[in-house]
């Protein structure tokens, strides 16, 4: 079995074309952009969370890669996406000679990552699920039409700054966040976002830790 590492999977073809080709057809059906911006960011707050929680460094590893390719069931449609992608990603990674220990996590917590269907199964899992529900901001509406803008662009768009902070003493894993309420009120987005935020607690419970949103200088969860 080989040690693969992140480099390995972000100079893979097939991830490449899945995740580029994922988003396309997102852009087509409407939805917000979920490009290599959006993987890659996945990814760096799945590292930041792990490293910093004390988790160790192969586990960290596989918490990058799972962030990095959680998405490419996108490529097929965007229901059942998450269980989609956890199947291309155990035919690519098997061919690639990953050991079945690790191919087994990184596709349970792709599996599980939507907030329709998954929950925290393992850690590289919840790490996975705070990282990608916290990727809230405007440069992820594609629609340029203010007029046209629905709940979940207004949402988006109305973030004028997210950031994921981790208290490593209090294994605290924060969201912080600033929303133009004139674009959209608090009230919507817990409308879109509540659900996302009650699995971001309970994958925060999975890792010991504790998650807290704070938006507009008021801490809400």
């Amino acid at each position: 079995m080989k040690n693969i590492t992140f480099e390995d999977i972000r100079k893979n073809n097939e991830f490449q074309t899945y995740i580029q080709k994922g988003d396309e057809l997102l852009s087509v059906l409407g939805f917000t952009e979920h490009s290599f911006v959006h993987a890659g960011r996945v990814a760096n707050t799945a590292v930041n969370i792990l490293s910093s929680l004390g988790y160790g460094e192969r586990e960290v590893e596989l918490g990058k890669i799972a962030g990095y390719i959680h998405d490419i069931g996108n490529m097929v449609n965007r229901v059942d996406h998450a269980q989609t992608g956890a199947v291309l990603a155990f035919n690519i990674l098997t061919r690639m000679g990953m050991s079945p220990e690790e191919i087994a996590t990184i596709v349970s917590s792709i599996g599980n990552h939507d907030e329709g269907t998954g929950k925290p199964v393992n850690i590289v899992s919840a790490a996975l699920i705070l990282a990608d529900k916290c990727d809230v901001r405007r440069s992820r509406v594609r629609n340029t039409d203010f007029a046209t803008f629905d709940i979940h662009d207004r949402v988006n768009y109305a973030v004028e700054h997210a950031q994921v902070k981790i208290d490593e003493e209090k294994r605290i894993i924060l969201l912080e966040m600033k929303i133009d309420v004139e674009i959209s009120s608090l009230m919507e987005y817990f409308e879109i976002f509540l659900n996302r935020m009650m699995m971001c607690r309970k994958a925060a419970d999975f890792l010991d830790a504790k998650f807290e949103l704070v938006m507009n200088g008021t801490k809400l969860l």
